[in-house]
């Protein structure tokens, strides 16, 4: 709600359960390596790979949503210094905002300075940017959560769809991001659209409007491309006639929750702001800020207090400038749970924003792109967490590199399909080393004459029966006990392969 300001300054540069106790021994200590591999649900709780609970603790860095389709300040800094500072602060998830525009061919990024930085992203279309900041936020030990912000650089949209990006272009281009970075678990979910608002609606039934219709579709869509990845799907505006934040209503959910065909795979988004974004009645409640709790009970806090599913506050800012906002973000992380005291049992989160250039919040970095805003980042320590199975670095020697180990890596080839003319095999590259792989690379011998006639995820060179397929730039980087994946059509049928091998390089 009220947004306008803020998005267009961006572009220019119910009965609640009781909580058990007061707190979860088994997630009062978060296991700094957990976080490994693909992410699940278990009622309120996001686990990863081996069921270890995580929480999402992290901040929204803005910029391919705009018209320079690029995570902004690189005109200032290098991409990989501005992630290793979100690690270093202890951030470890980023929010990553986009439009659709990016999805067009050869849409090429703006405002990059390659003057002794950026360097390899020279010469790269916006899609292959992301890619490497990709691999670099996962080498880093950081997650993404990919944000579908707006159909196209204009601006925000209420519904999900527009009358020149409609809804078989949103689902369209979900679902390839979906299958850009399938077996790449850094990407560990999607936020399939960004605040809707009215005249979207929850639970109406015109799937014209009826937002929890659209984010079933898209939902579903997604997971038939990679059903490893979270949805995250963010409220409305209005609900029954109480109108809140947009995309941060979740009354709705209660009578009429999301369903995916894929279980353990949802997670509920909700923004949430202070007065410098604007003015709510509750802000002027004589009560402020002790009414607060209520507040966020009610229109989207109580999914986590009936342990419906995670809820995850995807946007929340301030400038903190009026008093009446300290208060507020005082009260809010509060509510969002210390660490030190439920560990992972808590609410999931993403500030806004890192940028500094967001016109009604500002960031956590000041306006030279380098400096921290050291009391808005003071206000977060309670509620940071602990990075993700972090690599080793750019290079030997790096950060948790103790000098030992091994690189290795398995392959297992699958034949998902085959009509006799041709068939479809999948290939699963699973890291079974004590170090993160940088590359790998896959070798297999057929028993006839089978050609390779195409290939997604990976390079390929053919010699008689012999073929030999090379990591993509986006899932090339695979840490201890992940996996990445690629897939490959052929011809004739009968494509089983033999000796099968994987190297890491």
């Amino acid at each position: 709600m009220f947004r306008t300001l803020r998005r267009a300054l961006c572009v220019v540069a119910a009965l609640l359960l009781p909580l058990a106790g007061t707190q979860s021994s088994a997630f009062a200590d978060v296991d700094a390596q957990a976080g490994a591999g693909y992410w699940h649900t278990s009622g309120r709780q996001i686990l990863d790979a081996a069921g270890q609970p995580v929480r999402i603790a992290g901040v929204n860095w803005f910029g391919f949503e705009t018209a320079n389709h690029v995570v902004h300040g690189l005109w200032a800094r290098d991409y990989k210094s501005m992630i290793d500072q979100m690690k270093s602060l202890g951030y470890n998830t980023i929010r990553m905002p986009y439009s659709d525009d990016i999805l067009k061919p050869g849409t090429m990024p703006d405002s990059i300075s390659f003057d002794g930085k950026n360097t390899d992203l020279r010469g790269l279309t916006s899609l292959q940017v992301l890619d490497r900041i990709v691999a670099y936020a996962g080498q880093s030990g950081l997650k993404i959560v990919l944000d579908r912000h707006r159909p196209d650089a204009a601006g925000q949209s209420a519904l999900w769809y527009t009358a020149a990006v409609p809804e078989s272009t949103w689902i369209t281009n979900l679902k390839a991001l979906a299958a850009r970075y399938k077996g790449n678990s850094t990407v560990v979910g999607i936020d399939l659209h960004n605040e809707p608002h009215d005249p979207a609606c929850w639970g109406c039934g015109d799937t014209s409007r009826d937002w929890r219709l659209a984010a079933q579709r898209a939902g579903n869509a997604v997971l038939s491309a990679n059903p490893e990845l979270l949805i995250m799907v963010e409220g409305v505006q209005s609900y029954n006639g109480t109108n809140g934040w947009w995309g941060g209503n979740l009354m709705g959910v209660a009578q009429h929750p999301v369903q995916l065909d894929v279980p353990n795979r949802l997670v509920y988004s909700a923004h949430d702001y202070a007065t410098s974004v604007a003015q709510q009645s509750w802000f002027s409640d004589p009560s402020f800020p002790a009414n607060m709790p209520g507040i966020w009970d009610k229109y989207w806090g109580y999914i986590f207090k009936q342990n419906i599913a995670p809820v995850w506050l995807g946007e929340f800012g301030t400038t903190l400038q009026p008093a009446v906002d300290q208060k507020w973000l005082a009260e809010l992380v509060k509510y969002l749970r210390s660490t030190s005291a439920y560990g992972a049992d808590s609410f999931h989160w993403t500030f806004w924003s890192w940028n500094p250039n967001s016109g009604d919040t500002g960031g956590i970095l000041k306006d030279d792109w380098q400096t921290v805003d050291t009391v808005k980042d003071g206000y977060l320590a309670s509620i940071k967490a602990p990075g993700f199975d972090p690599g080793p670095g750019p290079g030997p020697g790096g950060p948790g590199d103790p000098g030992g180990g091994n690189a290795t890596c398995s392959a297992a080839y699958t034949v998902s399909s085959d009509w006799g003319g041709g068939f479809n095999a999948e290939v699963k590259v699973a890291n079974t080393g004590t170090l993160p792989l940088k590359s790998w690379k896959v070798t297999w011998t057929w028993s006839g004459s089978q050609k390779v006639t195409s290939m997604w995820n990976a390079s390929h060179t053919q010699n008689g029966a012999t073929v030999t397929a090379v990591n993509a730039a986006h899932n090339g980087s695979v840490p201890v006990g992940g996996s990445a994946s690629f897939g490959l059509g052929g011809a004739p049928g009968g494509g089983g392969a033999t000796d099968v091998r994987c190297t890491a390089t």
